[in-house]
């Protein structure tokens, strides 16, 4: 009689699926990953591995998949996450360190990291520590304690080594334990002078990054060495050292305006980046000359304002998408797969990419009959 009475509460849609001739789980309990089984005649560890998403949930049908995933929707399965720490020790949640989410260059790589989290089914716990050392020493601990699975670290630079698994992403360091995801800064200098190179500039102005930016110190010696090869003088007077902990584009504004209130005798700026290089040319502009008719800018990143600013701006492009992507994907597989070996570095290729504001060298920058703005 009770069986009877269940089926007549909980009817088998008609035709859904012909094979599923168990009872349906009764509506007053919870779900269970053993009732489930039970009603789709299957194996729990089968029922488990379809929709945890295994690596070998692959060699399961896909019409068994199909049925395991309509029938946890169909009776809204919530899988217990506590019985599944308590047994695997993993809570399917990362942490993610950044300096900050500002517009451009982190915003693209956080893109690429979130999808392939989202995908593998893997919450995070997102923190930003604005270059703050003490706070780059309290946030791992901090994540920790709250059982993350592994920490990604978007060019971050840790003091301490971890007891969990670690990626990073332009983080440069070289702690025991961490995997980092990087550009090829040798290439990405020596194709971004040669660039210039070629146009005819040789009286160039550079910008060296903040001290504490990770970045900052790899690109600087690869942009020595490139010149160097490139026979290109870098001139003490023409280098720009960036400290302002700015997040727009005045990071480049007042370094070229407090330049070109001391020389013009220059061509081109290779800029740390590429809102750097667009407070740069507005400065060109402010005093009344233009890019690029009286000096070349260069940026770096290709973040996606480069491709709409005028002038659209050439820039060396890191995958960033990619690179956020592929570090995700490389933390998730070593907390899957904790015994195997991992690569200490995985470096991705930069693309030099020509747009508006770089030509050819004409005449020396000279001022412009217009009134400048401040």
């Amino acid at each position: 009689m009770r069986v009877k009475l269940l089926q007549q509460s909980h009817p088998v849609l008609p035709g859904l699926y012909p094979m599923d001739k168990k009872t349906p789980p009764e509506a007053a309990k919870p779900v269970t990953l053993k009732t489930l089984a039970e009603y789709l005649d299957l194996s729990p560890a089968t029922v488990s591995i379809v929709l945890n998403n295994s690596p070998v949930a692959k060699s399961i049908s896909p019409a068994t998949r199909q049925r395991v995933e309509a029938a946890a929707a169909k009776f809204k399965y919530r899988a217990n996450v506590h019985a599944r720490m308590l047994r695997t020790r993993l809570s399917n949640t990362v942490g993610i360190m950044v300096p900050e989410l500002s517009e451009g260059y982190f915003t693209t790589v956080m893109l690429g990291v979130e999808q392939y989290l989202l995908q593998e089914g893997y919450l995070s716990y997102t923190v930003s520590h604005l270059y703050r050392q003490d706070l780059i020493d309290e946030y791992p601990q901090l994540l920790m304690d709250r059982s993350i699975d592994g920490l990604l670290l978007v060019n971050t630079e840790l003091r301490h080594q971890l007891p969990i698994p670690a990626v990073g992403i332009s983080s440069h360091g070289k702690m025991s334990g961490v995997t980092n995801v990087e550009l090829d800064h040798t290439r990405a200098a020596s194709k971004a002078l040669r660039h210039l190179y070629d146009l005819g500039h040789r009286k160039i102005a550079f910008m060296k990054g903040q001290p504490f930016v990770p970045d900052t110190e790899l690109r600087w010696k690869a942009i020595l060495a490139a010149a160097r090869e490139l026979d290109i003088t870098v001139r003490p007077e023409l280098c720009l050292y960036l400290e302002e902990r700015s997040l727009s584009a005045e990071l480049g504004y007042a370094p070229t305006r407090q330049l070109l209130a001391r020389t013009r005798d220059f061509s081109a700026i290779f800029c740390f980046n590429d809102l750097a290089a667009i407070g740069a040319i507005r400065a060109i502009e402010d005093i009344g000359l233009h890019c690029p008719a009286d000096i070349s800018v260069i940026g770096f990143d290709d973040i996606s304002a480069a491709r709409f600013y005028n002038p659209r701006l050439t820039t060396v492009s890191q995958p960033l998408y990619k690179m956020g992507w592929t570090a995700a994907q490389l933390l998730i597989k070593r907390i899957q797969t904790p015994t195997e070996p991992y690569p200490d570095v995985v470096p991705f290729d930069p693309e030099l990419v020509v747009r508006e504001s770089t030509a050819g060298v004409h005449k020396p920058p000279t001022e412009r009959p217009r009134k400048a703005t401040k």
